[in-house]
């Protein structure tokens, strides 16, 4: 019983050939040709009595039988193959236009003729993976590569795009932080702190821990951040095109608190080194009296020495900064000397 052709998918393709197809229909078992119109296909294979996988050859714009012949006869003619005109595609834009050189970006194509697309590369490399939308759009996952710029490019049956300004996706390594300066602050934020590292250009955010910092990027080696408000040890990452930092852990410092001052008074016309107790006093800055800064020691986080300069006769007003702010105020009381 001759052979009988049923189906055939696709049922088009560029008149350039190339095409693979899957020709459905009965009795293929033994077939010693496939054709297309007048032409062989350039190659085919039965893979069943129901089945042959066939590559076109090139052909003319129009519609052609197409035949199985086996010992037994000739098939039918009345399942036909296309043939269209075939244009190379054109990509005529890529977005995002830049990625991680660790690659896993992914990245939509626009253009034109992208239908049957065989190949996406990023310069010498395929893509992780593509997935043909329509005939102008393209999604792909972009391969790792190296830093710098590389055209993108499709392949169809039409031949391969052509590298054009809009077509190219820049590879952007990732940041690295190397130091972060001050490392600790104030539990409400609002202070500033330098990041420093490489390749920090197009930061996209900054984040202490889950939050989202306010920055400005100086250079690919430098970024000022203000911490939001926060509490214990976080991490402290940027993130740009090229990926996701390492961290740097920044703490959150409560303000201290002063609780009291002994000795409570001294003269007037001295030096009285006191000790302040309170709390939070471990990352301590300054401490001043009566507004002029004067020398301190820090004990524990709970108690330090300071010295009480000379001054006016009266009550003194004595403060402790650390990087989490600045304390309430305790008195100590400057003495007159006695009379005689």
């Amino acid at each position: 019983m001759p052979p009988v052709v049923s189906f055939i998918n696709p049922a088009q393709g560029p008149v350039s050939g190339g095409t693979a197809v899957i020709i459905t229909g009965t009795s293929f078992t033994g077939a010693t040709a496939v054709r297309f119109g007048a032409a062989n296909a350039d190659s085919y294979t039965v893979t069943s009595a129901t089945q042959i996988n066939a590559i076109t050859p090139a052909g003319s714009i129009g519609s052609v039988p197409v035949r199985v012949i086996s010992p037994s006869g000739t098939s039918n003619a009345t399942v036909t193959f296309t043939y269209t005109a075939s244009f190379p595609p054109t990509v005529t834009g890529v977005s995002p236009s830049s990625g991680s050189t660790s690659g896993g970006t992914v990245v939509t194509l626009t253009g034109t003729n992208f239908s049957g697309a065989t190949q996406v590369r990023f310069g010498l490399a395929n893509a992780s993976s593509f997935n043909v939308l329509s005939s102008t759009q393209i999604t792909a996952v972009s391969p790792a590569g190296s830093s710098g710029t590389v055209p993108v490019t499709v392949t169809t049956p039409g031949g391969t795009s052509a590298a054009v300004p809009a077509s190219y996706f820049f590879y952007v390594p990732v940041p690295v932080l190397t130091a972060i300066s001050p490392s600790a602050g104030p539990a409400a934020g609002g202070n500033t702190v330098t990041l420093t590292g490489q390749n920090l250009l197009g930061a996209t955010d900054v984040r202490f821990g889950a939050f989202l910092a306010s920055y400005n990027v100086v250079s690919s080696t430098e970024i000022s951040a203000g911490p939001p408000a926060g509490s214990g040890v976080v991490a402290v990452t940027v993130t740009t095109p090229g990926g996701s930092s390492n961290s740097l852990t920044y703490a959150y410092v409560s303000a201290p608190t002063l609780i009291s001052v002994t000795p409570s008074s001294g003269p007037a016309s001295g030096v009285t080194v006191v000790t302040l107790n309170g709390t939070g006093l471990t990352t301590a800055t300054a401490v001043k009296a009566g507004g002029v800064t004067t020398s301190f020691t820090v004990l524990s986080d709970t108690q330090m020495t300071a010295a009480i300069p000379a001054g006016a006769v009266g009550d003194v007003a004595v403060q402790v900064t650390t990087v989490g702010g600045t304390s309430g105020a305790v008195t100590f009381h400057r003495l007159a000397a006695p009379e005689i």
